[in-house]
């Protein structure tokens, strides 16, 4: 028989409603089949290319995170979405269900955009790749390339998808970070500023050991609270959304500069990535909340 491991507390909880916009902090959450219920439910698509709208492409959608999104009510692991309200950063707002969001959005980003609820069968994003060297494993840099996400990754690749087709997810259900990781990168990076804002986390974990903890999770469960599970898949590998401007926190391409040269991690045949955290899928539904204990199985 088997003991769980204590590893931490949960300390922060988050959702995103829409895709590459600001998350909701929350204090209880549904961890369903297919993650957080109503986490990445919708996205914007660029009506003129058919692509996913994402923060990553920098350029032609400056300004994804400054805008919010939150639910009008809890979203519940079954049954139809609430409706999720936009707030621009000069305070206009909408909801996906007043007919005017897609105007007010496209108004913003200058750019025709439709919110959507389901990821196109061929999940393309622009990516942008900062000038950082061995920050990606094809050797971009400076450069904007076209990349897959979702089930449409997986496909790609030939493997099996940890997604459903229409998710929007970029590659798993679930992310976890831990405050260990974050006290390691500042030791290590002191000028920069590693808020898990930046990370875009769905599980903080409050741990005490030292180091890029979660580094040893892969392959093991994750209990949190009494009855939900996680299995830890796979280090999350970091971008330039790591390196952008969000309300009270600079652009700083030293954070991801400072993941190349410490916690650059092999994943397999896609080569060696800058991590921070780890990717997870649910073994075990159930209710979460700040303060749950989190175990290692």
């Amino acid at each position: 028989m088997t003991t769980d491991q204590v590893v931490g507390s949960v300390k922060e909880l988050w959702r995103f409603p829409v895709k590459s916009m600001k998350g909701e902090r929350l204090d209880q959450a549904e961890l369903t089949t297919h993650g957080i219920a109503g986490d990445r439910a919708y996205a914007l698509v660029d009506l003129d290319t058919g692509k996913v709208v994402s923060a990553k492409s920098v350029r032609l959608f400056p300004g994804m995170l400054g805008c919010g999104a939150a639910f009008v009510e809890p979203p519940q692991p079954e049954g139809e979405l609430p409706p999720v309200r936009i707030t621009l950063p000069d305070g206009t707002s909408a909801t996906s269900d007043s007919g005017d969001a897609e105007r007010v959005l496209s108004g913003f980003f200058r750019r025709d955009v439709r919110l959507a609820q389901v990821a196109p069968e061929d999940f393309t994003i622009d990516q942008y790749h900062p000038d950082i060297e061995d920050a990606d494993p094809a050797g971009h840099r400076d450069t904007l390339v076209e990349a897959k996400l979702g089930s449409a990754l997986f496909a790609q690749i030939g493997a099996p998808s940890p997604l459903p087709p229409g998710s929007f997810f970029d590659v798993f259900p679930v992310s976890v970070l831990t405050t260990s990781t974050m006290a390691r990168l500042h030791e290590l990076q002191p000028a920069s500023r590693f808020d898990a804002r930046r990370f875009r986390m769905n599980l903080v974990v409050e741990t005490a050991d030292a180091g890029f903890v979660e580094n040893g999770w892969l392959g093991r469960g994750l209990a949190i609270g009494g009855a939900a599970r996680l299995a830890v898949a796979l280090p999350d590998p970091r971008c330039v959304m790591t390196t952008l401007a969000q309300d009270d926190l600079p652009g700083d391409t030293e954070v991801l500069r400072a993941l190349v040269r410490h916690n650059r991690l092999e994943l397999g045949p896609m080569g060696h990535y800058p991590c921070a955290g780890v990717y997870a899928v649910v073994a075990t539904p159930g209710t979460i909340r700040t303060g749950d204990r989190a175990a290692i199985a």
